[in-house]
């Protein structure tokens, strides 16, 4: 392995030099990357399975998820939706009900035989357990249409808050009403970092996100208009489809600016592999893991270390030293 530690929370694979140095556009993630969802999509996430475990279920038992169960999930490379992460919960949480065990233990149990698939990994090993979650499964209608799945629509009304529900899907909600936790983001990039990037890559800035348009617009606001939007994805707009590890958002972006080579900054496993399959592709890409978000930034920079990552940072703040280093 070539990665090395170039400055306090820089790594770069030394392999990768004469690559980094064509760079001539820069792609980004946007969850834990320019903005920490963890107080967003992430008690989203717990506060959705609570909801539906509980009501939909009738199981009153509290059946806490923590973030590291939440990157776990994460981790395996299926998971890029939150919603799917949520529903991967709700099977685990009444699964463990129903065979009597500790969900705090078994949802461990659930993600060690889990895969790229993602939900459907998960169904498949419940189902090798013989429970019967027809009923749920029923009640929850999901991934199914995104606009029928009352799964889709308790997390949606609980993370975009009734207004931009309403905005979104064109309806009021059934099951929540006022403040949305998409309020409770944090945005991590600034003006004066984008003005330092353009100094490298010009106008050839974008994002590719799992977001949908609206909420990228509604937490960035301002800040959108310094990338790319034509060419950037938001795949939360895109059929089901289209969502991460697939390449094919990630390289119509590349061909939409005409880069020859690009590094794309993400912080999850399905990133990684996008970038590594863009890269297969014929559209030379670098990969960038940001681990500074994480709630255990070790295990995330152990995991980038493990995918023979390029670049390693802390924190998008440090990407044009990164960047300046290599150049040097």
């Amino acid at each position: 392995m070539t990665l090395q530690r170039v400055e306090k929370g820089i790594f770069v694979d030394a392999g990768k030099l004469g690559k980094i140095r064509k760079l001539d556009a820069i792609i980004f993630d946007c969850d834990g990357v320019l903005i920490d969802v963890s107080n967003s999509y992430d008690l989203a996430i717990k506060k959705t399975t609570d909801f539906v475990v509980k009501e939909m279920a009738s199981i009153n038992q509290l059946n806490r998820v923590t973030t590291t169960m939440i990157d776990g999930f994460k981790a395996t490379g299926g998971f890029n939706d939150e919603v799917d992460v949520t529903y991967a919960f709700i099977l685990s949480a009444i699964a463990a009900n129903k065979t009597n065990k500790q969900f705090k233990e078994f949802v461990f149990e659930v993600i060690k035989n889990t895969d790229q698939t993602g939900i459907k990994s998960v169904e498949r090993f419940l189902d090798t357990l013989k429970v019967d979650l027809s009923d749920i499964r029923n009640k929850l209608v999901y991934p199914g249409k995104r606009f029928e799945s009352p799964l889709s629509s308790i997390f949606d009304e609980m993370f975009y808050g009734a207004k931009l529900y309403a905005q979104l899907y064109k309806k009021k909600p059934q099951f929540f009403d006022g403040r949305g936790l998409i309020d409770n983001d944090v945005v991590l990039l600034s003006k004066e970092l984008v003005d330092k990037l353009r100094k490298r890559f010009d106008k050839k800035i974008a994002i590719v996100t799992g977001r949908s348009h609206l909420s990228a617009q509604y937490s960035l606001k301002k800040l959108l208009d310094e990338f790319d939007v034509k060419n950037s994805r938001f795949l939360e707009d895109e059929p089901r489809k289209m969502a991460k590890p697939n390449p094919q958002s990630l390289i119509s972006s590349i061909k939409g600016m005409n880069a020859t080579c690009t590094v794309f900054v993400g912080d999850s496993t399905e990133d990684y592999i996008m970038a590594r399959k863009a890269d297969k592709s014929g559209k030379a890409t670098i990969f960038c893991g940001v681990y500074g978000t994480s709630k255990d930034p070790e295990a995330k920079i152990a995991l980038f270390e493990n995918k023979n990552a390029d670049i390693i940072v802390e924190s998008i703040n440090l990407l044009p030293k990164a960047l300046n280093l290599v150049r040097a």
